[in-house]
C-alpha cells in the first residue's frame, strides 16, 4: 500500500525508541523495572560525556519491535541529568525516537526552525548515534533521535 503525503512532510520518526528516566539510583530503578514490569537489562554503560551511569532495560519478546527503558543516574550533581532531578525529581528526562538517517533528519527538522542541541550525531546507548532538540521547541520535551548501529 502506497501512501500519498499532500500538504505533509514525509514521516523522519520511524518509533519510540526509548523514554529515558532519571534516577537517583540506578541499582534499585533497574531492580524495581525488572521486577514490576518483567523488563530485561540489555545494556548498562557510563558515559562521562553526557556525565551519566545508564541501563536499557527492553520488554522481552515484544511482537512490536523493541523498545527501550533507559534509566539515568547522574554522575554528579553538576551534570545536565544531575540538575534535572534537583530541579524536577525523578521521572521521565527525555523521550528518544528512531530514524533511519540521522544526519538527514537533523538538516530536515532544522530547516523547520527547531534548535538542535546537537548540530551533529554524537555516540549514544548501545553504539547508536545521537541527536537532541531543544525541548522549548518541541512542545516543552527533551527529544532525542536514534540512529541504531545495528537493524531496527
Amino acid at each position: 500500500m502506497t501512501i500519498a503525503f499532500t500538504g505533509r512532510r514525509p514521516p523522519l520518526l520511524t518509533r519510540i525508541d526509548h523514554v529515558g528516566i532519571a534516577c537517583r539510583d540506578l541499582e534499585r530503578s533497574v531492580a524495581f523495572y525488572e521486577a514490576t514490569f518483567g523488563l530485561v537489562v540489555v545494556s548498562r554503560e557510563e558515559n562521562p560525556d553526557q556525565g551519566v551511569r545508564e541501563a536499557m532495560l527492553m520488554v522481552a519478546d515484544a511482537p512490536a519491535g523493541t523498545s527501550y527503558v533507559q534509566l539515568l543516574e547522574p554522575l554528579g550533581p553538576d551534570t545536565p541529568v544531575g540538575r534535572f532531578l534537583a530541579r524536577q525529581g525523578e521521572g521521565i528526562h527525555h523521550v528518544g525516537y528512531g530514524v533511519t538517517d540521522i544526519a538527514a533528519a537533523l538538516e530536515s527538522i532544522g530547516a523547520t526552525g527547531v534548535r538542535l542541541l546537537d548540530a551533529r550525531p554524537r555516540h549514544g546507548s548501545m553504539g547508536a548515534s545521537i541527536a537532541f532538540l531543544h525541548p522549548k521547541d518541541v512542545g516543552g520535551v527533551l527529544t532525542e533521535l536514534v540512529q541504531s548501529a545495528g537493524p531496527d
